[in-house]
């Protein structure tokens, strides 16, 4: 436990957390929504700092990040808590605990990254829960990767005010966003915050002023955000906001923690979605849950062919030479170049 960034005092022992937009006006003795921020005698404490639920080495393509550094190892480090309450979450028994979990382990950021130089990954990945909440170990532990020449992932929903991703935006080198659904209702309902403009205003901030590479993941729940007009106004904003070259992951929802009266998500139904976006502009778009479906492959937007030939995490064939298609010399927006490698699995 230690001191927090971002938060103010309110007048007597109430403070307000400003690390993001819920903006918690928190009581003495309390915790903020998250969970793992508290105020103790009028300060606010982290609890979460160092706590680690989870450490696994996995493709990048897992994330999923599909355009930084094919092929290539992230080390997966997630902690508890989160800054929304999604009633589909597929990690609720971290995302929505706090430091009462009962398999937490202290590992200090220099542990973090000599795992991560040990197990011979490229990137520590900063996901499972919310990283947002863990913002003064992300923080640091960016920092000590950087140093060392590891890549720093943030896989997030995006929810921080602007102030403190400007302070962690020089360290991170890709995001990917969850951007829920494209109307504010489906926030207040599903996810507990009242709408997603931040989320939005992240990933324009980190793509245009910070340069970092950006995917967008948008998980497609029957009935819930699955409207051919909504996913439409999706794609014409990213296009018009992010640029027609951002990767966007169309995903199949499937039933779990307190949502489980809805079906699975048609296929079609991601297949309408996809089409959608490639009628908008975006020229790399896919398919995930789905495996083995043409669309996780990469096609040059330009000839058509595959260019990236993906089995779930695996790639299976690559056909892009110095940022160009192989074909037809298009150039393509992939960070860095295929490492095909073996991993050297571990997890706990």
């Amino acid at each position: 436990m230690r001191e927090a960034l971002y938060w103010e005092h309110e007048g007597g022992y109430r403070v307000r957390c400003t690390l993001c937009p819920v903006n918690c006006i928190i009581d003495d003795g309390h915790t903020g929504s998250c969970r793992v921020r508290k105020n103790i005698g009028g300060k606010l404490y982290t609890l979460n700092y160092g706590k680690v639920s989870s450490i696994a080495a996995d493709p990048v393509e897992k994330k999923p990040l599909f355009h930084f550094w094919p092929g290539s190892c992230a080390l997966s480090i997630s902690s508890v808590g989160c800054n929304m309450h999604c009633r589909y979450c597929q990690n609720w028994e971290i995302s929505q605990a706090g430091e009462e979990f009962p398999y937490l382990r202290d590992v200090p950021p220099r542990d973090v990254v000599s795992l991560a130089q040990r197990y011979g990954c490229e990137s520590i990945a900063y996901t499972y829960n919310e990283p947002v909440v863990w913002y003064e170990f992300v923080l640091d532990t960016a920092k000590l990767a950087r140093r060392e020449g590891i890549h720093n992932l943030l896989i997030t929903n995006g929810y921080i005010n602007e102030e403190p991703f400007r302070e962690l935006a020089p360290y991170i080198d890709a995001m990917n966003i969850d951007i829920k659904a494209f109307n504010d209702g489906f926030y207040m309902r599903v996810t507990g915050v009242p709408g997603g403009e931040p989320s939005k205003k992240t990933a324009v901030l980190a793509k245009r002023e910070f340069g970092i590479h950006v995917e967008l993941t948008y998980l497609i729940i029957p009935t819930l955000n699955d409207r051919e007009e909504e996913i439409r106004a999706f794609a014409r904003w990213v296009v018009e906001e992010l640029g027609d070259d951002t990767p966007v992951h169309f995903s199949r929802f499937f039933p779990h923690y307190r949502l489980t009266d809805l079906p699975p998500t048609p296929v079609r139904t991601v297949e309408m979605a996809y089409r959608i976006a490639r009628e908008e502009g975006l020229k790399f778009v896919y398919i995930g849950n789905v495996p083995g479906h043409e669309g996780e492959n990469t096609y040059c937007p330009k000839c058509g062919k595959p260019l990236i030939v993906r089995w779930g995490f695996e790639i299976t064939e690559y056909h892009i030479k110095n940022g160009k298609c192989e074909y037809c010399g298009e150039p393509i927006p992939v960070v860095g170049t295929y490492l095909k490698k073996r991993y050297n699995w571990m997890w706990w």
